[in-house]
């Protein structure tokens, strides 16, 4: 076999395995990045469930169960897509259902004003996750399908700190 013909050959075996490896790798990425944000919008729904739970025991004193299962299954998925600071958000809300079981279990050794200013803190920490979520897992379209006007910058942290900082003054 002669040289000249075996090196064209290999070279070129070796850049198609290349390539084929990048488009693989980009698929892939691709694919990762889509189950992460179906898993961001799963949670989302799951938070804005438990938000309307805080806030009926915030306004009425009943207390409803709050969901999490959403949030155990999905966290990798949703480490995959969110920054520390983000995941951090999200997370805040779930750590605050230990607060909500016991403002329900000892609602009635708990002032009023505490239970109230308790619950309120549970409910800002809902709204920040949600906001966090809403901007990474819908695209400015959905967001406003869901009732929720998108601002510049949507899909950004800085959007969502944005949000959270308008729901805080509304």
């Amino acid at each position: 076999m002669e040289l000249e013909r075996l090196v064209p050959g290999i070279l070129g075996a070796f850049v198609g395995v290349i390539g084929w490896l990048f488009v693989g790798i980009y698929i892939q990425r691709r694919q990762f990045m889509r189950q992460a944000r179906n898993a961001a919008r799963a949670v989302y729904f799951e938070v804005d469930v438990n938000r309307v739970a805080v806030t009926v025991a915030r306004d009425f004193g009943s207390f409803a169960d709050l969901d999490r299962t959403s949030f155990e299954r999905l966290l990798p998925e949703l480490a995959t897509l969110l920054g520390p600071a983000e995941l951090r958000r999200v997370v805040s809300a779930y750590m605050a259902h230990a607060g909500y079981r016991q403002a329900s279990t000892d609602g009635d050794q708990l002032p009023g004003e505490v239970r109230r200013r308790a619950l309120e803190s549970i409910l800002t920490a809902h709204e920040e996750a949600l906001a966090t979520l809403r901007a990474r897992a819908f695209s400015a379209r959905e967001a406003r399908a869901l009732g929720v006007e998108p601002t510049a910058g949507e899909g950004s942290a800085a959007q969502a700190t944005t949000e959270v900082e308008r729901t805080r003054a509304s």
